[in-house]
């Protein structure tokens, strides 16, 4: 199978959802059916992204400013932002100022969703989505929703939602995609950057577009 890369569902994962047109599956009652569940919130904010979606298509497809004002508020509701923003900073972000971070969480989302937020309009609409299971993280993290994209014609694509509470509601703070984290990669592509610059002057850089986010990667 040519494995799908993180940019082909990044943009829809960040919003704990799918893109475009699915049938949310779950794959037991346990595991998706109750109420307030980690699970119940990534099937639900599925079906309100997949209506909104299909209802408002050709407007977001004429009007992308009206695309990036609803993938932003999706994102900024269901994605810790800051929480996710230090574990991309690593070690760089050890002491830093709560202030820095929010800068640098700020400007990596707003590049993420200028570049791949688009990609919503244009997938296959005939995904389904299966919660397979909902399983503690270790040291009392959060937990993790195991999912898989169903696809006709391919093989599953699995998706996994680490979620941590926050505010009182669970929120997701990194997304595996096909086994590619969504953290690790962007940890990996700021360090040097990070090395000899402020995280406020990467931050910048990143708001100006002199530097983007990639979520390409090939395996």
């Amino acid at each position: 199978m040519k494995r799908l890369t993180l940019p082909l569902v990044l943009a829809s994962a960040l919003l704990a959802g799918t893109p475009a047109v699915f049938a949310a599956e779950p794959a037991s009652a346990t595991a998706a059916t109750t109420q307030g569940t980690p699970s119940q919130l990534v099937l639900e904010n599925s079906q309100r992204i997949l209506t909104t979606l299909e209802k408002r298509r050709v407007e977001f497809t004429k009007n992308r400013g009206a695309l990036e004002q609803f993938v932003a508020g999706e994102f900024n509701t269901m994605f810790d932002r800051d929480y996710a923003a230090r574990q991309v900073l690593g070690r760089h972000g050890r002491g830093a100022a709560d202030a820095d971070v929010k800068l640098f969480a700020d400007a990596l989302s707003d590049s993420l969703m200028r570049r791949y937020g688009s990609s919503l309009l244009d997938f296959n609409t005939k995904l389904r989505v299966r919660v397979k299971s909902e399983t503690a993280l270790p040291r009392g993290l959060g937990v993790k929703v195991s999912t898989e994209m169903l696809r006709q014609g391919g093989e599953p694509i699995p998706v996994d939602y680490l979620m941590r509470q926050s505010g009182g509601s669970w929120k997701v703070f990194d997304v595996m995609v096909e086994g590619v984290s969504f953290v690790q990669t962007f940890r990996q592509q700021f360090d040097n950057e990070l090395t000899g610059k402020s995280i406020r002057e990467v931050a910048g850089e990143l708001r100006n577009g002199q530097l983007q986010a990639n979520a390409s990667t090939h395996q």
